[in-house]
């Protein structure tokens, strides 16, 4: 083995990943979310509801392993009506469409009896409804937009930008834990890589694709880089509690869909809103 590819192989061994078959994989999904985004925008509206209802499912097996059974069946069809009232009909119809979920998992759980362990159900449901289709449902209110599919273009890049900058500056230069307890494999140095270079795709991806000022995106990049890490921390607490590497095994090199989605929903709202207030709708 050459004196380049010892270090790689160590690389790779330290991230915890497949690395060719995590690439393959990642530039797969990124090329299908993009046709389906400027192909039509309903393709990518159900591309989003086979993802929620995939991380809904491996999040139904994890909490299975603590005896939580998740109301699966009206958190699909809650899913279902959430993010397409959001794209069709705005913010209130996302609000509505969640509490009308949030209470048919309720009644569902509670019609199907079994005392206390019926309140601990439909509460984890609540809070399964919150945590996916309901901060997913921001993705539908940004694609909605007359140049949604832009704004939703650049969010992903964004969230991808984090991982890889993180993944990478993490890998190479890695050396001081961010939260040892939660997440031993994650550094300050993988964060640094992840500000550099979700600012530098918020930087040209605002001045190329909106004409705004690159400033924005750099500030966009830095919100996202804290809700991301945020939110995959977020996962990361869940998993350890269940006692799990990977929330499901659905992306090979990636582990489960929940595990690649989990920095994106707590962006999504956060992506919307900046958008909002600095670039007009339409713009």
């Amino acid at each position: 083995m050459t004196e380049l590819a010892q270090p790689m192989a160590r690389q790779v061994t330290r991230s915890g990943r497949d690395l060719p078959v995590a690439s393959a994989v990642g530039i797969a999904l990124l090329a299908g979310v993009g046709l389906s985004l400027f192909i039509r925008k309903e393709a990518f509206v159900a591309v989003a509801i086979v993802a929620v209802g995939a991380c809904l499912w491996e999040l139904a097996q994890a909490f299975g392993r603590r005896g939580i059974q998740l109301p699966l069946l009206p958190l699909l069809v809650g899913a279902v009506g959430i993010l397409v009232s959001a794209y069709v009909a705005g913010s209130e119809a996302l609000l509505v469409s969640f509490m009308l979920t949030a209470g048919g998992v309720v009644v569902w759980r509670v019609l199907d009896g079994n005392g206390p362990a019926a309140l601990r159900d439909a509460t984890a449901g609540i809070f399964a409804a919150a945590y996916l289709p309901f901060l997913a449902g921001f993705v539908m209110l940004t694609l909605s937009m007359p140049d949604g599919a832009r704004r939703v273009l650049l969010f992903v890049l964004l969230a991808v930008a984090s991982d890889v900058g993180g993944y990478a500056a993490g890998v190479l230069m890695g050396k001081h834990p961010l939260a040892p307890s939660v997440s031993p494999k994650k550094t300050w140095e993988g964060l640094a890589g992840s500000i550099v270079l979700s600012g530098v795709v918020g930087a040209v991806g605002i001045g190329w694709g909106f004409g705004a000022s690159p400033w924005i995106g750099v500030g966009l990049g830095l919100a996202t880089v804290t809700t991301a890490t945020i939110g995959d921390l977020s996962e990361s607490l869940i998993k350890r509690d269940l006692e799990l590497k990977d929330m499901g095994s659905l992306l090979p090199g990636h582990g489960g869909v929940l595990d690649r989605l989990d920095s994106m929903l707590l962006t999504a709202p956060v992506v919307y809103l900046v958008l909002l207030a600095f670039l007009p709708v339409g713009d």
